[in-house]
């Protein structure tokens, strides 16, 4: 069962986070090993043909999968994505970003979770990407 407190810390990294701020994401749903966020799409966030720049998907579910690490981290840890691996299925076409990362491993030192994101266009969720990720807890401060 994930803790109030819990709840509070993954609100608090995004706070935390300048990058996060600068695109609107905005968490959707958190839970023990899952995070969901959403961003809404603007000019600033698109590459050349007007879809979500891929940079931009990468990153709401990057920090999806950070914060669903953390939640199943030891009080106070910090977390750190180690590596990330990311495939684009289809353009991000559309006037919202979803994404929603769990973790599929937790361990003491290391975690696994994997995330998808859906782009919403007229009503239509369509995957365009997936990503598998490793974390590393830093120790309490």
């Amino acid at each position: 069962m994930l803790t109030a407190q819990k709840t509070t810390d993954i609100l608090n990294i995004l706070q935390a986070q300048g990058a996060m701020r600068l695109i609107g994401a905005r968490v959707t749903e958190v839970d023990e090993g899952v995070v969901e966020m959403e961003i809404d799409f603007k000019p600033e966030l698109s590459q050349q043909h007007g879809y979500f720049h891929a940079g931009i998907i990468a990153t709401l579910v990057d920090t999806a999968g950070g914060c669903a690490g953390a939640t199943m981290m030891p009080p106070g840890s910090g977390v750190l994505t180690v590596e990330y691996k990311l495939n684009t299925m289809a353009p991000g076409d559309g006037e919202k970003l979803r994404a929603r990362a769990e973790v599929i491993k937790s361990g003491r030192t290391l975690t696994i979770t994997q995330g998808k994101v859906w782009v919403m266009k007229d009503g239509k969720e369509t995957l365009c990407a997936m990503m598998q990720q490793t974390l590393i807890a830093l120790p309490q401060k």
